[in-house]
């Protein structure tokens, strides 16, 4: 089989000498927008739900902490499920898969929000690419981040998510919410997890071949990297055709040893993506672990405040559209966020892609 690697092969100097540009922040970025900007948005709804969410957790969220044990593999899979801490089931399950280095607590503020609008959400912790590989000398960093980027870690984080959906719906809390009304969600290498188990298809023998999961019924795609192997992105994701969200920034570089991947890349991602129904929200500024939850609740900026705030509304939003059929809330958000957005597209229909945007913002691409 051909590499799912989030890496491309590098060679060791060529390693070493990416984690010193990383490690030096030699990188230029574009400009941000004024932080009387983002000072303005910071009384918005979504804003303010997102703050009166972390003052009334205890009454609305309830946390289950799982370590599952996958014999087969002989592979831990951790994960903690968010839910709504009252007796009616979940309107709908979200999976999410974290980022290289990351952990099933990081991206908590997700979770959180989510339970918090009648969802339950179940995050993973895949054992080979956690926060593990940040433990140890960096001298071997890129070996380790190379490993936890190669094809057999992408194809088991995979088999984590079908394994942890397996064990999820065979327990108790499967009556906790509606099984019918599954979202896979992930942020970087998370959303490459994503976009395999949602038909993204991968080369065997000469042949591609599809991972999917028919459970899942859309994907919420964070800063989803590339995918680089000798098939064009058109071919690759030409079966994925459940709806998707798409979230990044005009700054969201990934840069990690070995490998480098441009804001564009989220866009061309956007375009070949086969979804019948796709959105693309992009904001103008935040770097690529703005979405991380990175430090972990003192959000120190507006900008992260808001980017993570409208992160939270934006994809409660789409996944109550799945359910509904009623995007108002969609529109609206980008309407009350336009001030920070660079580009946001609305689309039914890829062929009628300009008709469904909302607002005249800028185009990139």
């Amino acid at each position: 089989m051909q590499a799912v690697s989030l890496f491309k092969a590098a060679s060791v100097a060529a390693i070493a000498f990416t984690l010193l540009l990383a490690l030096a922040g030699c990188a230029k970025k574009p400009p941000v927008p004024d932080d009387s900007v983002w000072q303005q948005q910071l009384s918005l709804p979504s804003v303010q739900a997102s703050v009166d969410v972390v003052k009334q957790l205890s009454q609305q969220v309830e946390v289950v902490n799982f370590d599952w044990w996958d014999q087969s593999r002989e592979r831990i899979v951790p994960a903690l499920l968010f839910k709504p801490a009252t007796q009616q089931p979940a309107k709908a399950l979200i999976i999410f898969s974290h980022g290289l280095g990351g952990s099933k607590e990081r991206y908590s503020y997700l979770g959180q929000y989510w339970a918090s609008q009648g969802y339950a959400s179940l995050h993973l912790q895949h054992d080979g690419s956690d926060r593990k590989v940040w433990r140890g000398s960096r001298l071997t960093l890129p070996f380790r981040l190379k490993d936890a980027a190669a094809a057999s870690e992408a194809l088991a984080r995979v088999q984590d998510v079908k394994f942890a959906l397996d064990q999820l719906l065979a327990s108790e809390y499967a009556l906790a919410f509606d099984a019918q009304q599954i979202v896979m969600a992930g942020h970087s290498y998370g959303a490459n997890t994503s976009m395999l188990l949602s038909g993204a298809q991968v080369e065997q023998d000469g042949v591609l071949v599809s991972l999917r999961d028919e459970r899942i019924k859309a994907a919420i795609l964070i800063s989803a990297p590339p995918f680089y192997n000798d098939q064009p992105l058109d071919s690759i994701l030409a079966e994925v055709r459940i709806p998707t969200l798409h979230i990044t920034t005009t700054e969201d570089e990934i840069r990690v040893p070995g490998f480098y991947s441009s804001p564009q890349d989220r866009f061309d991602l956007f375009n070949a993506m086969a979804s019948n129904y796709k959105v693309l929200a992009v904001f103008s500024a935040g770097s690529h672990n703005i979405f991380s939850g990175w430090r972990r609740n003192s959000d120190s900026t507006a900008q992260q405040q808001v980017i993570k705030a409208a992160t939270q509304a934006l994809s409660s939003a789409f996944i109550e559209r799945l359910i509904t059929g009623d995007d108002r809330a969609i529109r609206l958000w980008a309407q009350q966020h336009q001030a920070v957005l660079a580009d946001f597209v609305h689309s039914d229909l890829v062929a009628k892609r300009d008709e469904h945007r909302t607002a005249p913002l800028q185009n990139l691409r």
